[in-house]
This record gives structure tokens, C-alpha cells and sequence, in this order.
């Protein structure tokens, strides 16, 4: 029997249409436009309504991405949902899998915070490649400003709301998966937060319980700076490695979107010229797990990105953890 393939069939995104700019930031702390573009090249950021949730961003980025694939719902056999905020802390991929009609579809969480969308599209592949299912949609979705600690400057400029979606599908025809990596260092934990934090309840006498809720996102921004800039390149190497590929071969590099000079310092070290670079980190800020997808979507809905390029993308964040992809988008017009 021929060994089942993967390709990325198709992408969707989705973005609040609230927007705050860093002038509306200078309002709120102690801050400026040029302070913050020129240390992280953000511009504004998109911030989900009180009406809005991240079940509705998602079920709107996958619809995209199901309709470009030209699939049905129905024929979507998994949904995985990459993210560290879900409207439920028991999983919002089942109610997305409602939302969708894609009743057909297994749905779970996966939570590997900004490399989220990376973890899950690999995860995505080896369901594929198993043969257990054939169409399978990953999002990547986060609502950071619920977690935002809005008088903390260090952070607070950095982070956005969004969705990406793609959907792979298994083929005998080609693999355009073609290599990827992926690591953890919990010694580093302590570097990017959104921790949990309780005070003890005495029930009775000998039995205490601790109770409580998640505290706003705290960073150690330098450590997360040193720590990106060494291992993003390494990882893409490994990738490109496992792949049997160069930098020479990548066509378009799409990093999760966290600081333009991560971003341009990962780029320097692998050699890779500007143009081949995509960002949009000033439009939309630190989406988390949804940067990598919602870069995606847009590049391919631009005409960027065509079939049959070779993209190479990393995701990098808390726990902390990091994995590069190198895959050929859609279908190559040779398959």
C-alpha cells in the first residue's frame, strides 16, 4: 500500500474588528507610538467585543478554510484547536465542531501556548499519516486581551486577539509535510506566564482546598528575546534537515508573530532575505497561537504564497516550547 501523504489544502482567518492603537495605549499607561514600534514593530492590535467569544473567531477562521479546501463540514473527520484561552476551561473545540456543523468530526484542545498552531499541525499530520483520518481541520485561536494586565506597559502593548485555520488532507499523491521539530525546556517555565493562584479553604477540620482563578500574563521579556533568537533557528535547521532541505530551498518564512526583531534577527541568522520574510505583526500584535495561521491566510490571499512553495514556519512561547514545519503549500502544480 502507497504511504498516505499530507498537504494544506486550504486557510482562513478571522480578526476582531476592534482595534487599538498605540495612541489609544498612551492613553491607558505610560507609553508612545515610537516607543513601541520601534522596540517591537507592532503597530495596533485587534481586541474581541464583550459579545464576541473564541469559539465565534475560530468557527469563523475554519469556515474559510473549509471553503477554500472545497470540502463539506461533514467531511472534516478531526478538529484540533490550538489555544491557551478557551471560553471554557474544559475545551471549546467540541462546541467549534457544533458551531461548523462538522458533525462527523472528533474535536479536542491542545494547549502549547504561542507554538500551539505548529504542535497541532503536526499532530494533525500523524492522525493523517496513520491512515485513522483524512480531512482534518487545526485552528489556531487566542483571546489574550482577557488576560492582559492593561496597566503593565512591558505587556500590554504586545498582545492581540485572532484566528487561523487550515485543513489538511491525507493524499497518495505527494507529501507536503516535509519536515519538522519540535522541543520543551521546562526549566524555563518561569519566563512566560499565565499562571493560576488561590487561597487556601478550610472545608473541615484536616481537609483544605485551594481556590481561586488565572492571573494576567507576566514576562520576562529579555529571557524570551535570548531564548528565541538561538532556538528558532536551530529548530528550522533540524526541520529543514529532517526535510533534506536548505535555507536555499524555503520560498516564504512565517515566524509566530511576537517581536519584528526576533523576527529579523532569526531571519539574519538563517540567511534568508527580507522579501522572503512575511509579517504583519503590525497590524494585528502577538496573537499567539493564531499568528502563524492568520500570516498564512493572508500571504495566500494576497497571491504571496502560491501552490507548490515551500514555506517554513516556527512557533516559539511559554513552557517553554518550540517546533518549526516546513511544508509545500496546497498542492504542487506537478502532483
Amino acid at each position: 500500500m502507497k504511504a498516505i501523504g499530507v498537504s494544506i489544502i486550504g486557510c482562513g482567518s478571522a480578526a476582531p474588528k476592534q482595534v487599538m492603537t498605540n495612541e489609544d495605549l498612551s492613553l491607558l499607561v505610560d507609553t508612545s507610538d515610537e516607543w513601541i514600534r520601534t522596540r517591537t514593530g507592532i503597530r495596533k492590535r485587534h481586541l474581541v467585543t464583550t459579545d464576541s467569544s473564541l469559539s465565534d473567531l475560530s468557527a469563523q477562521a475554519a469556515k474559510e478554510a473549509i471553503a477554500m479546501a472545497a470540502l463539506d463540514p461533514g467531511e472534516i473527520d478531526l478538529i484540533i484547536l490550538a489555544t491557551s484561552t478557551a471560553d471554557d476551561l474544559f475545551g471549546s473545540a467540541a462546541k467549534i465542531q457544533h458551531m461548523l456543523e462538522a458533525n462527523q468530526a472528533v474535536a479536542f484542545d491542545l494547549t502549547a501556548a504561542c507554538s500551539g498552531f505548529v504542535f497541532g499541525l503536526i499532530t494533525a499530520a500523524q492522525f493523517i499519516r496513520t491512515g485513522v483520518y483524512k480531512n482534518v481541520l487545526v485552528i489556531g485561536a487566542d483571546i489574550l486581551s482577557r488576560w492582559v494586565d492593561w496597566s503593565d506597559r512591558s505587556t500590554c502593548v504586545l498582545f492581540g486577539d485572532g484566528a487561523g485555520a487550515v485543513v489538511c488532507q491525507g493524499t497518495t499523491d505527494d507529501d507536503n509535510l516535509l519536515g519538522f521539530a519540535m522541543y520543551s525546556d521546562g526549566k524555563q517555565h518561569d519566563a512566560l506566564n499565565l499562571a493560576y493562584h488561590g487561597n487556601d479553604t478550610a472545608l473541615k477540620e484536616g481537609i483544605t482546598i485551594n481556590q481561586g482563578t488565572y492571573q494576567p500574563i507576566t514576562m520576562k521579556g529579555r529571557d524570551v528575546y535570548r531564548f528565541a533568537v538561538e532556538k528558532v533557528p536551530e529548530v528550522i535547521e533540524k526541520a529543514l534537515f529532517n526535510a533534506q532541505l536548505t535555507t536555499d530551498d524555503i520560498d516564504w518564512l512565517i515566524l509566530h508573530q511576537a517581536n519584528q526583531r526576533i523576527i529579523d534577527a532569526v531571519a539574519k541568522r538563517l540567511k534568508i532575505p527580507p522579501q522572503k520574510v512575511i509579517a504583519n505583526l503590525d497590524e494585528y500584535g502577538n496573537t499567539s497561537a493564531a499568528s502563524i495561521p492568520l500570516a498564512l491566510d493572508e500571504a495566500v490571499r494576497q497571491g504571496k504564497i502560491k501552490p507548490g512553495e515551500i514555506v517554513a514556519s516556527s512557533g516559539f512561547g511559554a513552557g517553554l516550547t518550540w517546533g518549526a514545519t516546513i511544508f509545500r503549500w496546497g498542492i504542487s502544480p506537478q502532483s
